[in-house]
């Protein structure tokens, strides 16, 4: 088999790219390990900066996201058992985020690649990649019980941590940054109505927890117009900070809600509203980046280059960008003759890569407490965020780093 670019890996990141790039007459395989129920159905984030529902709409692949999805223009912070909100479009220039979960995206440009773009294998299980140094890189991978090579000018590993494709990256080449937080996310799906209309960040003593929100499966607002369906109409998503190594089964319903109620309790007369706990899981927290995302042939984007813990809602968000310059310099390269923008690929992306680093850094230390934390650690949080309610300077910073550093 022979393409122009191999791409391995059908998340969001490898389906993105290979949209990009039939809508500019570059063609593309993807080879995806898994079968196409578990890419439309594995759980993860679900907030879009605004460049990332900007180029969803531009690739054609915004519809349903415009129908379903629930804009927000701000997010609040708790702490203290005060509010504060943070106004988004007030503090940037009227940008905001959207609500509409990875699982969607995923499902959006599957029957988009299905329909219009190049072939998309699911159960197609890369096994490597072979000569990144050349001018032809090799894939090998299985499919339907028997073994074949995908041959191509370009190899992209959009196959997450796990994947093959960095391993395939010298070990003298690569430089590696990271950092293990010593907690976790115990996240629940309640099959109940949001207790509030945007995102809410709790800093306690006893913890981080998040109030988050999705729509419930199968729920879609009638009419082709581009609205929101209306907050009540979507279901509870909640997170509470764990010590890392936690069991989700430990937990039972009660006991979540009850932690819930205390973390985010506040002296006016909000309250939490209570349903059905439908599922449960456990986060780990890790920030990682390789370094460089090429070599050779061979470029790395989205997990397979770089994590980021998901206080900032930076994963899916950090992906887009990856493959939005991608495509950029592969379309570029096939216009011009040049590989000008191949060559600065690691770099521009890297830049954007630490931002979000710092940034969901910053968020996470902000609101979690970590288990040796002191007293005087627990002021200088609380002084972080009196800052930030107090300050338009401090507020548009954290509202810049929310809504999203530039694509490229």
């Amino acid at each position: 088999m022979r393409t122009t670019v191999g791409i391995i890996g059908a998340g969001p990141a490898g389906l993105l790219l290979a949209r990009l790039l039939h809508r500019a007459g570059v063609d593309s395989v993807v080879l995806e390990s898994r079968d196409r129920a578990y890419v439309e159905h594995r759980q993860r984030a679900g907030i879009l900066e605004q460049g990332t529902a900007d180029v969803l709409r531009a690739a054609g692949a915004g519809e349903r996201m415009d129908r379903e999805g629930l804009r927000h223009d701000g997010i609040e912070l708790r702490f203290d058992r005060r509010r504060h909100r943070v106004d988004l479009p007030a503090l940037t220039g009227g940008r905001s985020v959207t609500v509409y979960a990875q699982t969607e995206v995923c499902k959006d440009l599957v029957a988009l690649q299905l329909k219009e773009g190049g072939p998309l294998l699911f159960g197609a299980e890369a096994l490597a990649v072979e000569g990144a140094a050349s001018d032809r890189p090799r894939i090998p991978f299985r499919y339907q019980g028997r073994e074949d090579v995908l041959e191509c000018d370009y190899a992209v590993g959009c196959d997450g941590f796990w994947g093959v494709a960095r391993q395939a990256v010298p070990a003298g080449v690569s430089r590696v940054y990271e950092r293990t937080y010593p907690y976790a996310w115990l996240g629940v799906l309640a099959d109940v109505a949001p207790s509030h209309d945007e995102l809410v960040y709790a800093r306690h003593e006893r913890g981080f927890a998040l109030l988050s929100m999705r729509p419930p499966a199968g729920r879609h607002r009638p009419g082709g117009e581009a609205a929101s369906l209306p907050v009540e109409s979507f279901v509870s998503r909640l997170y509470l900070q764990v010590p890392r190594g936690t069991e989700a089964g430990r937990w039972s319903d009660e006991e979540i809600w009850d932690e819930l109620e205390r973390r985010f309790e506040t002296d006016d007369d909000w309250h939490l509203e209570r349903g059905p706990v439908t599922r449960k899981s456990v986060t780990p927290m890790r920030s990682f980046v390789h370094e460089p995302m090429r070599h050779g042939r061979l470029l790395l984007a989205g997990d397979a280059a770089h994590i980021v813990p998901p206080t900032g809602a930076k994963g899916l968000n950090l992906a887009v960008g990856d493959v939005v310059t991608l495509a950029r310099a592969l379309v570029h390269e096939k216009e011009t003759g040049s590989a000008e923008l191949l060559d600065t690929y690691s770099a521009t992306c890297l830049r954007r890569i630490w931002q979000a680093e710092r940034f969901s850094h910053d968020m996470t230390t902000l609101l979690h407490r970590a288990p040796d934390a002191t007293a005087f650690d627990d002021r200088l949080q609380l002084a972080r965020l009196e800052r930030i309610a107090s300050s338009r300077a401090a507020g548009t910073d954290l509202a810049e780093g929310y809504t999203g550093f530039p694509l490229g």
